[in-house]
């Protein structure tokens, strides 16, 4: 959880985490959204293991505990409004999608590309743990709600 496969690996993290991440921490608070963030690395390391148990390529990054935060803030946060790049055509348009869509849509993606990764050479097709977000993102969901709620009080912006 704590290596990466270049900058572009660590950065795409980071990236993640810092959309979603401190929503989920605030939900919990600082030491328990520790705890949750490690448990769904592992699970997400035990989940790839089994799923791609004859692999050879070793699995590095975050993003199967990230995937974790991500499964978190859908449960938590589903109609909160993320800001998405969309291209429609040659334009780019910045617009409001709930997150129960953008994180629904990742998942599904997520879960197709690993289950296409298993039809070819046996999970070896190499690059991205994909069972590792999959696996992730369900224990997220669920370990959430495990953890006692200690949401900060939110300032909200008036317009």
């Amino acid at each position: 959880m704590f290596l990466h496969g270049g900058w572009l690996h660590l950065i795409g993290n980071m990236w993640y985490l810092w959309i979603f991440g401190d929503n989920v921490e605030d939900r919990l608070g600082h030491f328990s959204y520790l705890i949750f963030y490690l448990l769904c690395g592992l699970g997400a390391g035990i989940v790839h293991t089994i799923l791609n148990a004859g692999t050879e390529i070793p699995s590095v990054g975050a993003s199967g505990a990230i995937a974790g935060v991500l499964g978190a803030y859908v449960v938590s946060y589903p109609f909160a409004r993320v800001l998405t790049l969309i291209p429609i055509f040659v334009f780019l348009q910045v617009i409001e999608i709930p997150a129960l869509l953008v994180l629904g849509f990742w998942f599904v993606m997520q879960f197709l590309s690993g289950t296409a990764s298993l039809a070819v050479a046996g999970g070896n097709s190499g690059g991205v743990a994909w069972w590792a977000h999959v696996g992730g993102f369900v224990i997220g969901m669920i370990l959430v709600g495990l953890f006692p709620r200690k949401d900060r009080p939110r300032y909200e912006w008036r317009s």
